[in-house]
C-alpha cells in the first residue's frame, strides 16, 4: 500500500529519481515500500564522503543523468554534506532535493537537532548502523584486520604498525558505542554485532530506535524548508555557516576538463 492509499487526502508525491549511499539500501527499501512514484534509484560505494573530490564527481555525473529525464519532477538525494562531497553539485533541469543533514546519521535520528541533542548528551559516542556494520567500516576486530592486509600490501611492517597504532589513538576520544536502527530486518543481528564491537574495544554500549520520519518524508515529497534544502537549476549546494547546515548558491561556471 502506498501513501496516497493511506492518507486519500494528500497530494500526489512528485514523481523522482533517486540517488543514495548503499548504506541507507535496507532503510530506503523498507520506508519506500509501495513508492511507484520513484523512477529511477541508483546506489553509490559507501565511505565515498572519504573522497570528497570523488564523491561530487560521482553524483554530478550520475545527477546529470537522471536530471535529463523528462518524467520526474525532482532529483533526490540521500546523503549530508559528507565531508563536503555534495557541495557544489548542481541541476540542470529539476529540483534538487537534499535533507538538512551533515552526515547519514541525521537520516537515523530524524533530525538535524535530535543528533545535535544526543551529541551533546554523550560527545564521545560512536556511532554504528545496520550499513557500516556490514560494511565492516566501524571500529572493531574485523576492521583491524581489513585494515591491517590493506596496509601490509603497501607499507613496511614497523610503518603498519604506526598507522594502525595512529588510529586506535584517534579513537580513543570515543567510550560509547551508540547504534541506530530504523526496523530494517536484520536490525538486531546488527545489534548483536555492535555489542561485540563495544565488547572488544571496552566501549560502554546503547541501542538507540531511530526516527524514520525525515528519510521516510525525503523519500515521499514531503519537503519544507526546514529540513530539506531544495536547489533549483541555475543554483549550485552551498555549505551554510549556520544551524540550517546547507543552503542554495549561484552556480558558477564549470571549471574546464583536465
Amino acid at each position: 500500500m502506498d501513501r496516497s492509499e493511506m492518507h486519500p487526502s494528500a497530494p500526489p508525491a512528485p514523481r523522482v529519481a533517486l540517488l543514495a549511499c548503499k548504506v541507507l539500501d535496507a532503510e530506503i527499501a523498507l520506508h519506500s515500500q509501495g513508492a511507484s512514484h520513484i523512477a529511477e534509484t541508483r546506489f553509490f560505494e559507501i565511505g565515498l564522503h572519504d573522497k570528497p573530490d570523488l564523491l561530487r564527481a560521482t553524483l554530478q555525473e550520475n545527477l546529470d543523468a537522471v536530471d535529463a529525464r523528462t518524467d520526474i519532477e525532482a532529483v533526490v538525494l540521500a546523503y549530508g554534506l559528507c565531508g563536503r562531497g555534495t557541495v557544489g553539485l548542481r541541476p540542470l533541469r529539476h529540483r534538487l532535493v537534499i535533507p538538512r543533514a551533515h552526515d547519514c546519521i541525521t537520516l537515523f535520528m530524524g533530525s538535524k537537532e535530535a543528533y545535535a541533542a544526543h551529541q551533546r548528551r554523550c560527545p564521545t559516542c560512536y556511532y554504528y548502523t545496520p550499513g557500516w556494520n556490514r560494511a565492516r567500516r566501524v571500529p572493531g576486530p574485523e576492521m583491524f584486520e581489513i585494515m591491517r592486509a590493506d596496509l601490509s600490501s603497501r607499507f613496511d611492517p614497523d610503518d603498519v604498525e604506526f598507522l594502525i597504532e595512529s588510529q586506535r589513538e584517534q579513537l580513543s576520544m570515543h567510550d560509547t558505542t551508540t547504534y541506530l536502527d530504523l526496523g530494517t530486518d536484520k536490525a538486531q543481528t546488527e545489534a548483536q554485532y555492535a555489542q561485540q564491537c563495544a565488547d572488544w574495544l571496552g566501549w560502554k554500549f546503547e541501542h538507540l530506535q531511530g526516527d524514520p520520519s525525515l528519510l521516510r518524508d525525503l523519500l515521499w515529497g514531503h519537503w519544507d524548508s526546514e529540513r530539506f534544502q531544495i536547489i533549483d537549476p541555475g543554483e549550485q549546494l552551498g555549505q551554510s555557516p549556520d544551524d540550517s547546515i546547507m543552503r542554495a548558491e549561484t552556480a558558477l561556471p564549470p571549471l574546464p576538463s583536465p
